[in-house]
């Protein structure tokens, strides 16, 4: 049976995850990370992605981003992108000091301020392009306005 179907105890969670009883209750209890699934009893069973949020938020935390921090990122990307409802399961987040980062689609942006962190190389390229091109056309129309220039030859086909 593959784990994407099991649902865990929070006994392995904590095993898998390297918690503590005690911060999985608090998670839990302040909704930064929930159990999927309550029995009948009110135990709690746990998802896969469950223990993928569980792992990110703790790696969050071991690179130094504060819990704080950490519930702000949630509420923030909750906010910047609606359709996305578990944060800490459906995105890649990197940190970076206390700067976490998100990868989503296609592009990197700071989770809390949303600024785009990536620099598509070919935007430049086309950024120069278009201004070669506006310079080019100006020292054209330059040198045809200029008092005693040669008109610029005639030519059969537009080179471009």
């Amino acid at each position: 049976m593959g784990v994407e179907k099991r649902h865990f105890h929070s006994r392995e969670v904590r095993e898998i995850v390297g918690l503590s009883r005690r911060q999985m209750q608090y998670w839990d209890r302040t909704g930064l990370v929930t159990p999927a699934h309550r029995t009948q009893g009110g135990h709690a069973r746990y998802t896969f992605e469950d223990l993928v949020a569980y792992k990110t938020a703790k790696k969050l935390l071991d690179a130094g981003v504060s819990l704080q921090r950490i519930r702000k990122v949630m509420v923030r990307l909750r906010e910047i992108l609606p359709t996305i409802k578990r944060p800490l399961v459906e995105l890649t987040l990197v940190a970076t000091g206390d700067v976490v980062l998100v990868f989503y689609e296609r592009t990197v942006f700071e989770a809390i301020t949303g600024q785009e962190w990536l620099l598509d190389i070919g935007d430049v390229q086309r950024d120069v392009d278009r201004w070669q091109r506006r310079v080019g056309e100006i020292r054209r129309l330059r040198r045809r306005s200029a008092p005693g220039a040669p008109s610029p030859p005639e030519t059969a086909a537009h080179q471009g």
